[in-house]
């Protein structure tokens, strides 16, 4: 049986590399929401909770619940962007349960 993990998340309306890298400096992970018949969400978690669930060391093994805007949409994580020299995240990709 796979573990669930919560993880919120803020919708964000700005994509590309100035919104990314301003993000970035704020302390959040630029990421997306994709899969089944809906469209693509663009969203934003916050590095510090991200990066505690990943090294849980089952984050890609679980089943993650994004709470966006009030509501709970059931993910799995397919990708993640590292950076080359720090190992930060850079970006996420959840693909819909």
């Amino acid at each position: 049986m796979s573990n669930t993990l919560t993880l919120p998340a803020e919708t964000r309306a700005k994509t590309g590399k100035g919104a990314s890298r301003t993000l970035r400096r704020e302390g959040r992970v630029p990421a997306v929401i994709y899969g089944g018949n809906a469209e693509p969400i663009s969203i934003h978690v916050e590095a510090k909770e991200l990066t505690r669930q990943l090294n849980t060391g089952t984050f890609f093994d679980s089943v993650i619940e994004l709470t966006v805007d009030g509501q709970t949409i059931k993910t799995i994580a397919k990708d993640v962007a590292l950076h080359p020299v720090s190992d930060r995240a850079e970006h996420v990709d959840f693909l819909r349960a």
